[in-house]
């Protein structure tokens, strides 16, 4: 399977994560270098991905399915990882901002 990452910074990512699975809309999440945290999203999202303070790698293959790496693991019986929306993805990573900007967390 092919895809995309949308990489953001660690505390930005797990508010994100948060956010996206009270709305049962996060898909497949990694744990990537120096803590960042990456969204998996349909290949051909960096082609069109702008937003400040993330960035989006095109072409990244998924880890095994038994990587301690997952924060989100792949799922079902195939255990194939599962895409989030980048739609989704950038409200949710939007409203993660302000909510941590409101907190004394940001600004993002």
């Amino acid at each position: 399977m092919r895809c995309d990452t949308v990489t953001v910074p660690l505390r930005h990512g797990l508010e994100t994560v948060d956010i996206l699975r009270l709305r049962r809309a996060c898909g497949s999440v990694v744990q990537g270098p120096a803590g960042a945290v990456a969204f998996l999203v349909p290949a051909g999202t960096a082609d069109r991905w702008q937003l400040s303070g993330t960035s989006c790698t095109p072409g990244a293959a998924p880890l095994p399915a038994t990587d301690p790496r997952w924060l989100v693991p792949p799922a079902g019986s195939e255990l194939t990882p599962s895409l989030t929306d980048p739609w989704v993805l950038r409200a949710a990573l939007c409203e993660a901002a302000r909510t941590l900007t409101a907190g004394g967390l940001g600004p993002f």
